[in-house]
This record gives structure tokens, sequence and C-alpha cells, in this order.
């Protein structure tokens, strides 16, 4: 069995803020998130939601593809998530 990569999005309580990142342990990097390391962009805008992830079985792709997300503007961002979570539910307590 191959190892998983994510490409995720997480946001605040509001929705007024999105981060995006990648990880190989995505139940671990939301814990990260959730603990809100002083300084931090997550704990400065508060980011403790996941709205959006995708699963690649390559590092290299994962990576390609948050660089794709990151340089678009925010409404294709909010597009993105709204297409499988329009809600913006925390998709993190179904891990």
């Amino acid at each position: 069995m191959g190892r998983e990569y994510y490409f995720y999005i997480m946001s605040n309580k509001w929705n007024s803020a999105l981060y995006s990142g990648v990880t190989n342990n995505l139940k671990r990097r939301i814990v990260e998130h959730k603990q809100k390391r002083p300084g931090s962009f997550t704990s400065r805008y508060n980011i403790t939601k996941l709205v959006y992830f995708e699963i690649f079985n390559n590092p290299r792709d994962a990576i390609k593809r948050e660089k794709q997300i990151k340089a678009g503007p925010r409404k294709q961002k909010q597009e993105l998530i709204e297409s499988i979570n329009p809600k913006y539910s925390d998709l993190s307590e179904n891990l």
C-alpha cells in the first residue's frame, strides 16, 4: 500500500480566512492547527476547520495542486470548497 499525501484548505469560524497546505498525515496536521501554535497564521486568524481536501499518491502532485490553487483568486478557492462542502462544515470531524 502506497503512502497518501493531502492538499487541504482550512478556514475559521466565519469563513473569512483561508489557509491551504500539503501534508502526509491529515489527522495529525489538523490537530496541530487546532492547537494554535503561537505566532502562526492559523493561530492569528483562528483557523480551525478543515473545509476541503484532496488525496494524492505522489507528494509532487499534492504540492503542484497547492501551488495551482494558491496562485488563483479567492473566488476560485471558495468555488472549489463549495463544490463539495457548501456549508463549510468541519470535515475533520469525520476523519
